[in-house]
């Protein structure tokens, strides 16, 4: 299974509404043109960035974001990683993106705070960069320390692609130590969250415990909301389940399905 390290469609959606706005409260007018702010405040300098970053000009947004970041504004911190990651008008560093990341997660940010969403998919990134290692850099695999990254990002933010992560390695024992009933119960937090490849993973694991209606359905599910990137290892991990079930369950399981589309996981 493969993970990607870009962010989440729903996570990047409610970034973009901190990034746009006063706060979390009041959002930016994505056609407002900011102009370079007289004063030297780092909110007022990370919103010219954002601005600038919309109209394309990169150079320019990634100028005001690194002041921004410079003086502890966390939004642009975050922002830098994001783009080093990506190699989004910079050139790709994921060692730059990392130490970036780092800064973000440094910050004692309060579950609410508007700032809430930044250190949670950071802490995730950060994880994810220790579970290998970057190459050609200081960075190291290091998966326990991952682990704890994961689990911060888990409890502390109920984030679902940590909450997911966390189960995969509770599952094989990656970073500690190996436990289906944690694997089990921090899967089910992501899967209630709509988390695809935890409804996967999780349908994976109840089939082959015995329960074989609830584990088709939820591998039926994910693979209905399944990103790209998931689909080919959801599709075979069902194919296989499907073909062992009896007609009796298939049916059954494609009904609990649709009712986990509609109404969630009960």
């Amino acid at each position: 299974m493969r993970t990607s390290r870009s962010i989440p469609v729903r996570l990047a959606a409610g970034l973009m509404l901190v990034i746009g706005g006063f706060g979390s409260a009041e959002a930016l007018d994505q056609d407002t043109v900011v102009k370079k702010p007289e004063s030297s405040s780092p909110w007022a300098m990370f919103r010219f960035g954002f601005s600038a970053y919309k109209r394309g000009q990169k150079q320019e947004a990634v100028e005001a974001y690194r002041y921004a970041a410079d003086k502890g504004q966390v939004g642009a911190s975050w922002k830098l990683a994001r783009m080093y990651a990506e190699g989004d008008g910079v050139p790709r560093d994921d060692y730059e993106a990392f130490k970036f990341f780092s800064a973000v997660v440094q910050q004692e940010i309060r579950p609410g705070s508007g700032d809430e969403a930044y250190v949670s998919d950071a802490l995730v990134a950060v994880g994810n960069y220790l579970r290998t290692g970057i190459p050609g850099s200081p960075v190291q695999a290091n998966p326990a320390a991952a682990h704890d990254y994961f689990l911060r990002a888990a409890a502390t933010y109920r984030n679902a692609d940590a909450q997911y992560e966390l189960g995969r390695m509770f599952l094989t024992g990656e970073g500690g130590t190996r436990s289906i009933q944690q694997a089990a119960r921090w899967l089910q937090l992501a899967a209630e969250k709509q988390h695809a490849a935890a409804q996967a993973t999780l349908g994976n694991l109840l089939f082959q415990s015995g329960k074989v209606v609830r584990g088709l359905a939820l591998m039926t599910t994910a693979l209905d909301r399944a990103k790209p990137s998931d689909i080919g290892w959801i599709r075979d991990m069902h194919e296989q389940a499907f073909a062992l079930a009896g007609e009796s369950d298939r049916r059954t399981a494609i009904a609990l399905a649709e009712g986990y589309l509609v109404n969630g996981l009960e």
